[in-house]
């Protein structure tokens, strides 16, 4: 008989795929190795802030969900980070100066519907943005910190200053995951949908990239 895979495993196997493609976009590669500006960190950030917007919404709604609920956590909430990094690197005016671009729009939206009416559609978004956050995004902080000379100002969303072992929250998360009672269409439901979000993430990289071209322009 052949041994059952636990869910966070196949998950992140059938997913590494798009999880490659989504942290080679173009955008981040220059982000990531010198190449980009300071500006164009705060373009990423802009965005990240919609994003957190209507995921820690979501997450509000769904804080009573008996499947949600185990993932929920104030120690992983991002959005007060964010408005406090973009008042630093904006100023004081920094909501009249942002907007989504088409991607992020589209991204919310898919936010907005599945969790108006699916957990599993949630945990999917909220798995793939927080723990990208507590794996890659605290190897951006430093390099945003090493290339621009920030200290914590303007890096916040990437400090978890409640998680004091990453590792550890994370392999909690994922015995989480294997402990939801989802048959197998279920899971492949899930999986997909984390696809889904690593595909708004790729696309999200080259509407910047197409926004820094055409002001440059």
């Amino acid at each position: 008989m052949a041994a059952v895979i636990p869910f966070s495993q196949a998950l992140r196997e059938r997913t590494w795929t798009g999880h490659s493609d989504s942290e080679g976009a173009g955008f981040m590669t220059d982000l990531m190795s010198g190449k980009g500006t300071r500006d164009d960190y705060i373009a990423l950030v802009a965005q990240h802030y919609f994003i957190y917007e209507a995921l820690e919404a979501a997450a509000d709604r769904m804080k009573n969900d008996p499947v949600a609920a185990a993932f929920i956590s104030p120690k992983l909430t991002r959005l007060p980070a964010i408005e406090e990094d973009l008042r630093f690197l904006i100023g004081e005016d920094w909501r009249e100066q942002v907007t989504p671009l088409p991607t992020t729009a589209r991204y919310v939206q898919r936010i907005n519907e599945v969790a108006a009416t699916w957990n599993g559609g949630f945990i999917a978004h909220h798995y793939t943005r927080y723990l990208g956050d507590l794996s890659g995004g605290q190897i951006i902080r430093t390099l945003m910190q090493r290339q621009f000379g920030f200290e914590t100002n303007g890096v916040g969303f990437y400090l978890f200053g409640d998680i004091a072992k990453p590792k550890e929250f994370k392999e909690t998360y994922r015995a989480q995951l294997d402990t939801v009672d989802w048959d197998d269409a279920e899971r492949d439901r899930v999986i997909d949908e984390v696809m889904v979000a690593y595909r708004f993430n790729t696309e999200l990289f080259l509407d910047l990239a197409e926004a820094k071209a055409s002001a440059a322009a």
